[in-house]
C-alpha cells in the first residue's frame, strides 16, 4: 500500500483507497482523528458516506504514527495491524497509577533508594523476546460487549486475562531518576503502559508511563506522517 504526503483535497480517488499517515495529537482518541477525517471527506471533499478506519490504536495520552484507511484500504486494516510496532517515551519509577499512565492520579509511591542503573539494565532483559502481560483495566478491550475502561471507570475490576506478546529490542535511552527514557519494538497487541507496571514491580517498586510517541509501524514511519492541521487544510 502507498501513501501520499498531501492534503486531503489533494488526494482524490478516495472510494479506490487512501492510506493517510497520520501524527495523532496528545489528548485525541484514535477514534477521534478518524470521526474528524470522515466528517472532512463527506464535508469538504464532497465524498459522501465512505468507510474510514484506524489499523492500531494510540491511547489518549500516547501521541505519533495513527495509520487511517479509506476506502478499499479499510479492508487491510487487519493487514497493517499485524506489522512490528516502535515506540519512543518516558517512564517515572517510584510511583503507581491504577491506569498505568497519567489519566488517573498516583495511588501509590514506593522506595527507590535500592534500585541501581544496573538494575534498570538488566531488567530491560526480562521483558524482551516472548512474554505474558496482563491488559491494563483502562484500555478498550472487550469484557462480556463492554469496554473495560468503562467497567473501571465504575469502580468495577474487569476480568482480563493475560496474553503472549513480543518484545524485539527494549533499551534504555536516558536515565535521570526517577524519570528514565525509552526505545521498543514489539508485536501487535503490546501495552507499553503494562509493560512499565510490570517493569516497576520486577524492581520492587512502582512505575507509570510518563509519556509515549509512536515512530514506526512496519515501514511505514512516523517522518512522513502529517499533522492533523495540514491533512485538513484548504
Amino acid at each position: 500500500m502507498e501513501f501520499k504526503n498531501l492534503p486531503l483535497k489533494n488526494l482524490g480517488n478516495f472510494h479506490d483507497g487512501q492510506l493517510l499517515l497520520v501524527d495523532k495529537p496528545l489528548t485525541w482518541t484514535s477514534f477521534d482523528v478518524v470521526n474528524k477525517i470522515r466528517y472532512h471527506l463527506k464535508n469538504a471533499c464532497n465524498t459522501g458516506n465512505i468507510k474510514v478506519g484506524h489499523a492500531g490504536t494510540l491511547d489518549p495520552l500516547a501521541t505519533g504514527l495513527l495509520i487511517v484507511c479509506i476506502g478499499k484500504y479499510t479492508k487491510r486494516i487487519d493487514e497493517v495491524q499485524a506489522l512490528e510496532k516502535e515506540y519512543e517515551g518516558s517512564f517515572i519509577m517510584g510511583a503507581s497509577r491504577p491506569s498505568h499512565d497519567k489519566e488517573t492520579a498516583i495511588n501509590k509511591t514506593f522506595k527507590t533508594d535500592h534500585i541501581s542503573i544496573n538494575d534498570l539494565t538488566k531488567a530491560t532483559k526480562l521483558f524482551t523476546g516472548k512474554i505474558e502481560q496482563v491488559p491494563p483495566i483502562f484500555s478498550a478491550i472487550k469484557i462480556n460487549g463492554e469496554r473495560a475502561y468503562k467497567k473501571a471507570r465504575k469502580n468495577e475490576v474487569p476480568d482480563i486475562k493475560s496474553k503472549e506478546v513480543t518484545i524485539s529490542n527494549f533499551e534504555l535511552c536516558n536515565i535521570e531518576f526517577p524519570k528514565v527514557e525509552f526505545r521498543i519494538t514489539c508485536s501487535k497487541g503490546t501495552y507499553i503502559r503494562s509493560l512499565v507496571n510490570d517493569f516497576g514491580k520486577e524492581l520492587n517498586s512502582g512505575a507509570y508511563l510518563d509519556s509515549l510517541r509512536r515512530k514506526r509501524i512496519g515501514n511505514f514511519q512516523l517522518s512522513n506522517a502529517m499533522t492533523l492541521e495540514k491533512l485538513l487544510q484548504g
